[in-house]
């Protein structure tokens, strides 16, 4: 995989399940292994965008609630409280690295408006150029159906698309794409490469990962499509252990890549 070396600009995809514990809270031990791999990234000579879940677990654990919130009023509210306590996580986390970081909330109306779409543009482009990591999540806390992207996998490839990027790397919580359920059958392979996604790709795919999260591999192959549709590869790994981004920076192949359509 030594194609990371002609990747300049890269979205990183974190996912809830990679973020939390099964009980809804924040797991600060594996986001500082992510801090710390992405900071090697910046170091390296990338420029990385980060689309962070998480708002809702770290609002839960800070307002200690009894069980996680079930109602779109109570997790909206998890994630007001919740996306200060996770910026201000990634904040000290990335500063002892000597990174900077910055806060973009997103609705889907954004990338719909021509206008909107160019001021977004030119933030990341500004952001990157001052070397900052830019951290990318939907706007929880105001979000209506009608402005969602339904998820971060698809937010990171419209994030992908607006600022330019040369990869993506969705962090997961599982392998990468099998061509069956590993979960329910242990003969299941993993398939290393798709080069076009179609019906047979599609039926690989099964619902959403964990109960925390919103997607699965359904919605990380429809973001997959979006992103390799405008020139965008996407590889999804399994996020349970961040340093796995070191054999991509060491050019080694693990996960699922989903080339760019070339046509």
């Amino acid at each position: 995989m030594s194609f990371i070396n002609n990747c300049k600009r890269i979205v990183v995809k974190i996912g809830t399940s990679t973020l939390t514990y099964s009980n809804g809270s924040l797991n600060l031990r594996r986001i500082e292994a992510l801090v710390r791999t992405i900071s090697d990234f910046k170091n390296a000579g990338h420029e990385v965008i980060m689309v962070s879940s998480g708002a809702v677990g770290a609002g839960y654990a800070r307002l200690a609630l009894s069980e996680y919130p079930s109602t779109l009023a109570l997790k909206q509210a998890c994630a007001a409280v919740g996306q200060s306590q996770l910026m201000r996580i990634y904040d000290s986390c990335f500063s002892l690295y000597g990174h900077t970081v910055a806060q973009i909330l997103m609705t889907k109306d954004v990338v719909e408006n021509e206008n909107r779409l160019l001021h977004l543009k030119n933030t990341f482009f500004s952001l990157l150029k001052m070397g900052c990591i830019p951290i990318v999540n939907e706007n929880d806390s105001i979000s209506s159906q009608e402005m969602q992207f339904g998820g971060n996998d698809t937010l990171s490839a419209y994030v992908a698309i607006a600022s330019e990027a040369d990869l993506i790397i969705n962090l997961s919580d599982i392998d990468g794409l099998y061509d069956k359920d590993p979960r329910k059958n242990p003969d299941a392979k993993l398939i290393d490469r798709v080069d076009k996604i179609d019906d047979t790709i599609r039926a690989c795919a099964g619902g959403a990962g964990t109960a925390r999260g919103t997607g699965g591999m359904v919605a990380k192959i429809e973001a997959a499509e979006i992103a390799s549709n405008n020139k965008i590869p996407m590889l999804i790994i399994n996020g349970q252990d961040p340093f796995i981004l070191y054999q991509i920076l060491d050019g080694k192949h693990v996960g699922t890549y989903f080339a760019a359509r070339k046509d």
